[in-house]
């Protein structure tokens, strides 16, 4: 066993985890073998790809992924239209069975959606606990396709339905009940209120952010394109990290249920993020399509490090701690002012980045003399804008001394 496995002990609830890191529902869980196939390499849990009724007809085209890619970055941003599970209740409950008997102390949850009768709903998460799932997640939040049809991201922008439907499959399962939230939404509180007025023990924030990749300039068709033509997806990847964090800080500072966070997550540094902003657990997809299922070992000595080096007892000793530093604008510091500063004069390859930068977003504070970095601290108003853009790092930001605030 790990030395970092007893570190790594996550409680979410009344549930103890061996690790915080659960695959999400999708292509890395649309299989029975493929949950197995992260088991063994360490994930704490899995969540089923979503489970439906077998009358509900589930069709995938192709091609049904597009991304974003940065010009050394690599992928920054993912758009899927794949739709739900295509697998039969028979085979869900089978491999359900089959996986808990193989794997008793891995947290197994089943994701499910029906039509928009309740019955349904309360039908099939029945089925899912009989045979012997750990939790049941409603997915109320898949932004592609469902809604067309009524469910997915159209019960779940509706804090009625969602309660609605959440009462309904509470009063047939006694295992914890999840409820997957939509980011498509003005406000995320109303309808996580709801979800736990509704019955919901655990919420998981986020689904994906419905977008549209992009063109195709020569063909002028839109990406992913079937047959010439597309609709609009769900957003994934590193670049949606920054909404997964608002939206789970969100929910945490306000309601006393546990949260999974879901969004971008794709290093330990990402968990340990997620975690500090309130979530209990952190569930992964796109990275383990990019780089495959074994990112969890990486993660789980990241993290374990991290801990031991922070001095923290585990993942519940870092859960909330960015928390009390996240408030209204109005409540940030005055008092103390930065402005840019040239740290590291030698690195700079007079590139010019930071002057037109300043010149034409910020306040024309930095000039290159002889070929170095000049930046005037009666100019520069401490917005940081060249510090992120300088590609060797010359610039950073300092305390102004006080009494010199220009």
């Amino acid at each position: 066993m790990p030395v970092h496995d007893s570190l790594l002990k996550t409680t979410l609830g009344t549930v103890t985890l061996n690790n915080p890191f659960l695959l999400t529902l999708g292509p890395p869980t649309a299989s029975g073998e493929q949950i197995r196939h992260a088991f063994r390499l360490g994930w704490a849990g899995a969540v089923t790809k979503t489970i439906v009724p077998d009358s509900m007809e589930i069709e995938d085209v192709s091609p049904r992924f597009a991304a974003w890619k940065g010009k050394d970055a690599g992928l920054l941003g993912f758009e899927n239209i794949e739709l739900l599970s295509k697998r039969s209740v028979l085979y869900w409950t089978g491999e359900i069975a089959a996986l808990k008997a193989e794997f008793p102390d891995r947290f197994l949850i089943a994701s499910i959606m029906a039509s928009p009768d309740p019955e349904e709903w309360q039908e099939l998460a029945g089925a899912m606990q009989d045979a012997g799932a750990d939790a049941i997640e409603l997915n109320v939040s898949c932004p592609h396709e469902m809604p067309e049809r009524g469910v997915g991201a159209a019960l779940g922008q509706h804090p009625g339905l969602v309660r609605e439907l959440t009462r309904a499959v509470r009063g047939v399962v006694k295992v914890p009940l999840i409820v997957k939230l939509t980011p498509n939404v003005t406000d995320i509180l109303p309808v996580a209120e709801a979800a736990v007025e509704g019955g919901a023990d655990i919420l998981a924030a986020i689904n994906t952010v419905q977008c549209l990749m992009g063109i195709d300039l020569e063909t002028l068709e839109p990406l992913p394109s079937v047959a010439g033509s597309s609709t609009y997806g769900g957003y994934s990847g590193p670049a949606v990290k920054p909404i997964g964090l608002r939206i789970v800080s969100q929910i945490a500072r306000e309601l006393p249920v546990p949260v999974m966070g879901i969004g971008g997550i794709s290093r330990w540094q990402d968990a340990a993020e997620y975690i500090a902003a309130g979530a209990s657990a952190v569930q992964v997809c796109t990275a383990v399509m990019w780089d495959g299922a074994g990112i969890v070992r990486d993660m789980n000595a990241g993290l374990a490090g991290y801990l031991a080096e922070k001095h923290l007892a585990g993942p519940d000793a870092l859960r909330g701690r960015a928390l009390p530093h996240i408030g209204a604008h109005a409540a940030l510091s005055r008092e103390i002012s930065r402005c840019a500063v040239a740290e590291f004069p030698d690195k700079c390859t007079s590139c010019g980045h930071c002057v037109v930068a300043c010149r034409d977003g910020g306040y024309h504070a930095i000039s290159l003399v002889e070929r170095q970095v000049v930046i005037d601290r009666s100019r520069c108003d401490g917005c940081s804008l060249c510090s992120h853009l300088c590609p060797e790092g010359v610039i950073a930001m300092q305390v102004r001394p006080q009494g010199n605030r220009r």
